[in-house]
């Protein structure tokens, strides 16, 4: 296999899995906290309206940001106050803002710019442009760690850097801090933390708001980092990808992203298979190749990765004894 087309490839896989990873972290502190988040694909479409509107009418990308994570965090509470507040149904109400975010972001676009569910397009300062790391050219010519660190490591925006921080500050937190441990043991046993005088409301509604600040942050990297405007329907199923990924990673960071990675890297593949022919098969269908990382969901989930145990409160409100 060519060295620089599989370099490419990797490249790719990198740029496409940073919203995923990003969105399946935003999960895992959600369901670690017994809720479900079946909203992660409406508050990534909500951020990345909010971040390419509000980066168009002011020029600045940390101003569209802000705005995305301002949106995000906005749905994520009103799905915290549906189901934790009010004890509702955790899947209608996830369904319920995901619906909400599809429609109104398209309207709005509609409303206020009259590009048919766009956004204007963004100039180079209302975007996150790509960082070049230290010694990245002088290093280029340096045989394999070169092009890998100039190309691979180097040259992502701050927001894919971000994701993968993301990863690392997520196994920390909940493995290594009270308010981590606090958060695993509400998702197993809400009954014993609240016995322990800690309150299982505020914990959860703390899970579902930096699970909306890191939904707000993939969606502001779809429209102002890896694209330059929002388009109706932008994240295009990748919120339900990233739950299926914490699913496989069975509710863990580092496999979380294993998993993202694994799916990018399917849809990665699936943009240089579109035209060409395969030996012995010939034209394959377009929309058979854009299906390929579904597919390979599906198949995984199907069980080729064991069985997935979920935390134990998972989905069930919870009710205090009196």
């Amino acid at each position: 296999m060519d060295s620089v087309w599989l370099l490419s490839l990797l490249d790719s896989t990198v740029r496409l899995a940073a919203p995923l990873i990003l969105a399946a972290m935003a999960g895992y502190f959600s369901e670690r906290a017994g809720v479900v988040d079946l909203a992660l694909e409406g508050k990534m479409l909500a951020g990345a309206f909010a971040a390419a509107a509000a980066a168009a009418a002011t020029g600045s990308a940390w101003l569209g940001l802000g705005a995305a994570i301002a949106a995000s965090v906005l749905l994520a509470l009103l799905h915290g106050f549906a189901c934790i507040s009010q004890k509702g149904e955790q899947v209608v109400s996830g369904v319920a803002i995901n619906t909400i975010a599809l429609g109104l972001t398209t309207v709005l676009a509609s409303a206020w710019f009259g590009l048919g569910g766009r956004t204007p397009s963004l100039e180079a300062g209302a975007r996150f442009q790509e960082i070049t790391l230290p010694l990245a050219e002088t290093l280029r010519p340096v045989p394999l760690l070169g092009p890998v660190y100039a190309e691979l490591v180097s040259g992502h925006t701050l927001l894919a850097y971000v994701a993968f921080a993301a990863v690392a500050l997520a196994a920390w937190v909940s493995a290594q801090t009270r308010f981590g441990l606090r958060l695993r043991a509400v998702g197993e046993n809400p009954a014993a933390v609240d016995t322990a005088g800690i309150s299982v409301t505020g914990l959860r509604y703390q899970a579902v708001a930096i699970a909306g600040v890191l939904c707000g942050i993939a969606g502001a990297y779809l429209s102002t980092a890896q694209g330059a405007a929002f388009q109706e329907n932008m994240t295009a199923g990748k919120g339900f990808l990233a739950l299926a990924a914490l699913i496989l990673g069975k509710w863990r960071p580092v496999p979380a992203m294993a998993a993202c990675l694994l799916f990018a890297a399917a849809d990665a593949v699936q943009t240089r298979l579109q035209g060409v022919p395969l030996p012995g098969v010939g034209q394959v269908p377009v929309q058979l190749i854009e299906a390929l990382p579904y597919l390979l969901t599906v198949l995984l989930l199907a069980g080729f990765v064991g069985r997935a145990i979920p935390p134990k409160a998972l989905g069930t409100p919870y009710v205090k004894d009196r």
